[in-house]
């Protein structure tokens, strides 16, 4: 549904976003995941239309984004991070409102709404101001009035940023929802934990891509295997680790270290001989199971590259 080809943005002499190429295929939930500053939401705005690359371009259904401004607008919902709703309104007035916006008849917004109300949950507040709702809930509104106008694709920035868990999870079960009524959704955030929930995901830093796949794929390009330490003293650990000069990308994680190790009988043994003789206590070494943010962390700490393709 949508192919980016060679796209760059520079903000003088910052490369906010450093030729990515990428498909997102039509039906999945494509998340782009990385710290604030990765180029995430520099992205998502060319995608939107709203910022026009400095080179390279950006097709949806085969349409050039740029050329085609305002005529790809009718057929996507783009969602920033501070969507505008009108804190005045209630939140019908801002679904009805929306809808106009989009030149949706009246009649339509009519049947549409029910639907919205239901997934969104927020028919029984459809009468209160939408600036007396909670962070969770303006989220789901934005969400709503994005969709008013039944569009085929969906942009969504860091749309769960500070909102509480239990609504996180109620926003991405809608997600799954939209998924089954054939809605393309690209997402980013910065929670590596959602990034799981994607059906593809890009992890960006710097504006560039450095891995890109589903969640199993991404997590299986990092060589190795990752290791979890448990000592009496964990300061004195991760110093006598850092001293050796064997172990690089060393996290220290609560009361426990992770390390990713080429050989994990050898580097186990290693690490044992080490903090045995470090006066760090009992020591527990153990294989883990990485997830996400174990693999973000190693393949930025390591400086590895991938090229977009």
């Amino acid at each position: 549904m949508i192919s980016v080809n060679n796209l760059t943005k520079k903000f003088g002499e910052n490369r906010a976003v450093d030729s990515l190429s990428f498909d997102v295929r039509r039906g999945e939930i494509f998340g782009i995941v990385g710290p604030d500053g990765a180029g995430k939401s520099t992205l998502l705005r060319m995608m939107a239309g709203i910022t026009i690359p400095a080179e390279g371009e950006i097709l949806i259904d085969g349409m050039d984004v740029a050329r085609n401004r305002f005529r790809i607008k009718e057929s996507l919902a783009y969602m920033p991070q501070r969507f505008g709703l009108y804190e005045d309104l209630t939140v019908e007035e801002n679904i009805r409102f929306f809808g106009r916006l989009f030149g949706v008849p009246r009649k339509t917004i009519d049947e549409r709404a029910p639907k919205l109300y239901e997934f969104s949950r927020l028919g029984p507040f459809k009468e209160r101001l939408a600036g007396n709702l909670s962070g969770g809930m303006k989220q789901k509104l934005g969400l709503a009035c994005c969709l008013i106008h039944s569009p085929g694709l969906i942009l969504l920035d860091e749309p769960t940023n500070g909102v509480d868990p239990v609504s996180r999870r109620e926003f991405w079960k809608i997600l799954y929802d939209l998924l089954s009524d054939g809605v393309t959704i690209v997402v980013s955030t910065a929670y590596l934990d959602e990034a799981e929930r994607c059906n593809r995901v890009a992890l960006m830093h710097e504006g560039r891509f450095i891995r890109l796949g589903t969640p199993a794929e991404v997590k299986g390009s990092v060589p190795g295997a990752l290791i979890e330490i448990e000592t009496d003293d964990i300061w004195r650990a991760e110093e006598a680790l850092n001293k050796s000069g064997e172990f690089s990308g060393i996290i220290r994680e609560g009361k426990t270290l992770k390390v990713f190790v080429r050989n994990r009988r050898r580097d186990t043994e290693r690490i044992r001989s080490i903090l045995s003789k470090s006066k760090t206590g009992k020591v527990s070494v153990k294989e883990k199971v990485p997830n996400l943010e174990n693999c973000f962390m190693e393949i930025v700490m390591k400086g590895e590259k991938y090229e977009s393709a």
